[in-house]
């Protein structure tokens, strides 16, 4: 038999350009211009100070023309280096908690970006109970469901594709949404220590039950986890409470009851993208899952004892250890990585297949897809810029195929937004926890052989290991809210 279906494929992810000069930004292209404008006057007046102002302009020209391979300019990485420098030598990269503290009441709280953060509980509009971590620094509130994913084995490849669709028009129907902030998606591998198992098959074992199928139960509840792995499927959505600049700041009260008449909404959208039955993550269930983070040795013992109560001012680590280019906590050690350039060409529905996975070399990984939305007057003015800019970088070039390709891209995402399509920000972080110091490099080529399948281009998130980290977890962190310099500096330089 025949068939006319072909698989469809997925691409023209576009990072917006700033208008400039060649590898300048707008701001770089300013600086040049008003530096050789600067210059020419003094020429007037003596030779010799314009050649020292050129020779001036030059060295301050010189940090923002030089870049990697990740595009990240000399200026950023000085900036990076000195900052990290001048934390080290305060003692910011150190985090001692618990009895013999200075931490308050010698409780474990959590450190560095979600030091202030606390959780409150609420009940949506079925009844159903449901937990909120607030981050007052942002004034921002993330509600977390637990999804049970169905995967792809055993599906037909249209079926996979109808998961997609919705799972875009999920992401699409966001920028819609009052007052939200982000969206974050987690996928986290671990191993499974067989404690569910055995106290699902102990609790439903009839005492009377032949001697033989008992010794069957006892060899597979021993026998079975071994070498398995556990896969988690976590999705946070982040509101502010601020819904729009100059529209009134609401309070956690008022909080607690819009984001609880929103949960079945959000749930029912769910249904048709592959994430199975989702729901809200209670107080309990959070703290357990961020303590297991920080303490992957405390896994054992949680699911051993499953009336402990966890909570969130005792969620935290109790030391940890922030280094360059790693991140030390309680019984684990990690590397975090951050996207700096998705996939160029098109590509397929299972691309990210491996990278998400259980790997036998990584002890657990925690893959995060972080999506911050675009409402619709936003959406349209920023592609119509980038439409712009990547003209105006197409006229200055010398007609480089890149930058023919860029204005392709744009004019195409242009088209489909004018459609109805939806505009969103997104990266990726991937965080590696193995249980030593000494197992890092082993992780670290694993991650690095994984990122070629799935076609993105990821760095190491050196000298802010620790908020990498944090910013990994399904917590609702949004960090370029957390940033000094404001994003329309960033996106210039």
């Amino acid at each position: 038999m025949t068939s006319d279906y072909r698989e469809p494929t997925y691409g023209n992810w576009r990072k917006p350009v700033s208008p400039g000069l060649g590898r300048l930004g707008l701001a770089g292209t300013l600086i040049l211009m008003v530096g050789l404008i600067v210059i020419t006057l003094i020429a007037t007046l003596s030779l010799m100070l314009a050649l020292f102002g050129a020779v001036v302009l030059g060295v301050v020209m010189l940090p923002l023309v030089i870049q990697d391979a990740h595009g990240r300019t000399a200026l950023q990485s000085i900036t990076a280096r000195l900052t990290w420098w001048s934390g080290r030598s305060q003692g910011w990269h150190l985090y001692r908690s618990g009895p013999l503290s200075v931490v308050p009441h010698g409780s474990c709280r959590l450190p560095g970006l979600l030091a202030q953060s606390r959780l409150v509980e609420g009940r949506d509009s079925y009844g159903r109970p449901f937990a909120l971590v607030v981050i007052p620094s942002t004034k921002h509130y993330t509600v977390v469901f637990e999804c049970n994913a169905e995967g792809a084995a055993l599906v037909d490849q249209s079926q996979v594709d109808t998961w997609v669709s919705h799972w875009g028009q999920w992401l699409a129907s966001l920028s819609y949404e009052p007052g939200l902030a982000s969206a974050s998606v987690t996928i986290e591998t671990a191993p499974d220590t067989g404690t569910r198992l055995r106290e699902e098959i102990y609790a439903n074992t009839d005492p009377n039950a032949p001697e033989l199928a008992r010794q069957a139960l006892d060899e597979i509840v021993w026998n079975y986890p071994v070498g398995s792995a556990r896969v988690s499927t976590r999705i946070a959505v982040t509101y502010a409470a601020l819904p729009q600049l100059g529209g009134k700041r609401r309070d956690q009260d008022a909080m607690v009851r819009e984001i609880g008449m929103r949960i079945p909404g959000l749930v029912s959208g769910l249904a048709m993208t592959g994430a199975g039955s989702a729901r809200a993550l209670t107080a309990k269930e959070l703290a357990r899952a961020v303590r297991i983070a920080y303490d992957p040795d405390a896994q054992t013992t949680l699911e051993a004892a499953e009336d402990q109560e966890i909570s969130w001012e005792d969620a935290g680590p109790v030391a940890a250890q922030e280094s360059w280019d790693h991140y030390v906590h309680d019984s684990g050690c990690s590397i975090t990585w951050g996207m700096s350039e998705a996939p160029r060409g098109e590509v397929l529905s299972n691309v990210m297949t491996g990278l998400v996975a259980p790997h036998h070399d990584i002890a657990r990984k925690r893959v995060t897809f972080l999506y911050r939305p675009h409402d619709p007057a936003s959406a349209a003015r920023i592609v119509e810029r980038d439409r712009r800019d990547s003209r105006f970088r197409l006229d200055g070039a010398s007609s480089a195929a890149r930058n023919e390709i860029d204005v392709i891209k744009s004019d195409q995402s242009a088209l489909e937004e004018a459609r109805g399509a939806g505009v969103i920000r997104f990266t990726v972080l991937v965080t590696a926890t193995v249980r030593s110091a000494e197992e890092l490099p082993v992780a670290a080529a694993a991650v690095d052989t994984l990122t070629g399948p799935a076609r993105l281009r990821l760095r190491q998130m050196y000298g802010s290991q620790a908020s990498a980290f944090a910013a990994a977890l399904p917590l609702g962190i949004v960090i370029p809210d957390h940033l000094q310099v404001p994003a329309l500096v960033r996106e210039a330089l």
